[in-house]
This record gives C-alpha cells, structure tokens and sequence, in this order.
C-alpha cells in the first residue's frame, strides 16, 4: 500500500526543522570561528609587543608603523580612528581587546563565541560551554591598566590557552557528527584567512626600504611572523639557516605537515567541505565544491618561486576570493534559510490543493 502524501502541517513542520538544523550548523560554525579569530588576533598583539620590547626605545613614527598593520589586517583602521587620536601600544591594544564597538575586538569575538554556544548549548558538551564561559569573564573582569602595567603577555597567553584548550576538549567529547564538521570547517577556514592576512600584512603593509631587504629589520619581523604561527621551531627544523623570505613564504604557505599552515588549512577545508556535503572524497558536484577543487588542484602545482614571481599579494587575495566564496557556499547552502512562517506554508498548500481539484 503506497504510503499517502504528507499534510500540509507535516510539510511545513519538516521546513521548519530544517531550518532549525540550518541555525544549529551556523552556531556551531560561527561559535568556531570566533574563538579561532580570538586566538590568531591574540597571538598578533602579543607578537607585536615582544617586537616593540626587542627595538627598546623607538619614535612615535615607528611606534604608528608598528601598530598600523594589525588595525589594516582587520579592516578595522577607519573605525579606530573614530574613537583614538594616536595610534600607539596603550590605544591600539585596547581597542583590539575591550571596545565593544570593535567587532573584531578580543572581547566582542570571545562573546560571540560564547552567545553561538548558548544558542546550542544542547548540542555541546558541558565542557565547551564551561571553556568558553571562563574564557568570556576572564577578559570581561579583566583590568586594562594591570595588563598595560606589565602583565600583557601572561594575558593574551592565557586567551590562547582557552582557545587551544576549547579546541582539545571538543575534540576529545564531541561526537562525530554534523555538528564536528562545521565546527572544524569554521575553524580551518577563519585559520587559513588569518594566516594569508599575517603574511600580507608583513609583506605588503611593512614592505621595508629596498636596503632593508634581507637585513636585520627584515628578517626581524619574519621571524615575528612566525612566531605569530608558532611556527618558529617547526620552521628551524626544516631549514636550519637563517631565516629568509622565500624559506617562510615556502613554510607558512605549502608544508602541508604544519597546522597552520595554508596548505593544510585549505586541505582541511576541502575534506570537511566534502563531508558536509555528502560528496566523496575527490568528486565535485556542485559549483562551490568545482571552484574550490579547480583552485587547490592549481596550487598543488605552484611553487614558492612562481608566488614570488607572480607578486606574494595578488597570489594572497586570490586565496582569500577563494576561501571566502566556498565558506559562502557552504553557509548559503547549509547554514541559512529565511524564516518559515508555518501558517503561511499551511495556506499555501491548501490553496494548491483546492486549485488541483
């Protein structure tokens, strides 16, 4: 006996809790990519800081030149200047850490952390929620002027142990389901972007002097770019000499063994992709999942030389054009779906019924 069609309330319940599971995977991913944003912006501050310490005294001009970066790799350079006048340690540092008006603010990320968490707070183990609640009143109750006095390293240190600690705990209590694959893809994702806008910024923002390159200056601030990556004793064991341009370049982008790495990142991406999206694993059915596919493909067969010579900051923006339309694939696809006015769907399919008889 053939099973009857569904009623008109069964097919407005079913939209609905699709649309339902769309929010859960949207919580879940944007739960995670604020914490990784937290932790990467964190470990830039506190980088910079430790930059600053190294070159002693140096002039208001310097002090702009090193501060300026962190506000352009966040766009967040025309807001901050609403609110400050100078750009120095003391304002910049607290404008990426407290101002709530900062949507990038370590604050405001750790927040919304935590809010996309307590929408799903059934979906998490109760040792996430605990992590991302310190984490929030940790830097809530925190005093600024404690931190300016001395203390900002064991600060953004700790916000990064929350962030590594949040990140050990899922893995070690969340189920393999949907919801972990969101959650890693979130976090691959904002990864990969911050990674690009970390070696930008460096290359791109503080291009040095033509008689910089290759000097102490220079290779000074790589070396904070891979501090910024952790990447300072993975790289060492890769290439024992002094650390050079090409070499980072090469390391941040292609060794695919390194976490943080791009290659890896993207790598990450496509496979979590794939199991989002039901595909097997090197097939690429729909449009995002082609484009994405088409660009690692293409850039398993780049090298650092062709990078360099195409110009490090056109081959960076193109990563970032890429990782931003498969994250918009995925969240238009997966993660959002206009609200379902049930009583509506109710009448429209009463209405068709009525016209079909």
């Amino acid at each position: 006996m053939p099973k009857p069609p569904p009623t008109q309330e069964e097919v407005a319940r079913h939209k609905q809790a699709n649309v339902m599971l769309s929010r859960v995977a949207g919580s879940l991913y944007w739960m995670s990519r604020y914490l990784e944003r937290a932790e990467n912006l964190a470990r830039l501050v506190d980088v910079n800081l430790q930059i600053i310490l190294d070159f002693g005294q140096v002039s208001d001009e310097t002090m702009k030149e090193h501060w300026l970066p962190i506000l352009r790799s966040t766009a967040d350079e025309d807001l901050f200047f609403e609110l400050y006048e100078v750009a120095d340690s003391e304002s910049v540092m607290e404008f990426v850490t407290f101002r709530q008006e900062n949507p990038n603010s370590l604050l405001t990320c750790i927040g919304n952390a935590r809010e996309n968490a307590r929408q799903v707070r059934d979906q998490i183990s109760s040792e996430m929620w605990e992590v991302l609640n310190d984490a929030y009143h940790f830097i809530k109750n925190s005093d600024p002027e404690n931190i300016w006095d001395g203390g900002a390293s064991a600060f953004y240190d700790q916000i990064k142990y929350y962030s590594h600690l949040f990140q050990g705990i899922t893995v070690s209590t969340f189920s393999r389901n949907e919801g972990f694959e969101f959650i890693q893809f979130g976090k691959y994702l904002e990864r990969a972007d911050k990674t690009t806008r970390l070696m930008d910024m460096k290359y791109h923002i503080l291009l040095p002097k033509v008689t910089d390159v290759g000097g102490a200056v220079d290779a000074a601030q790589w070396q904070a770019v891979l501090r910024s990556a952790s990447a300072v004793e993975p790289y060492r064991r890769f290439y024992v000499a002094d650390i050079l341009f090409a070499k980072v370049i090469e390391f941040l982008i292609f060794e695919d063994t390194f976490p943080r790495s791009l290659m890896f990142c993207l790598q990450q991406m496509d496979d979590f992709a794939h199991l989002i999206a039901g595909t097997p694993a090197g097939e690429y059915r729909s449009e995002g999942e082609h484009r994405f596919g088409k660009f690692l493909n293409n850039l398993n067969f780049t090298t650092a030389k062709d990078i360099i010579g195409r110009g490090l900051h056109e081959f960076l923006a193109e990563v970032q054009r890429e990782i931003g339309a498969l994250g918009e694939h995925l969240y238009t696809t997966f993660m959002y779906h206009p609200p379902v006015d049930m009583q509506a769907e109710i009448r429209f399919h009463q209405q068709q019924e009525q016209q079909q008889q």
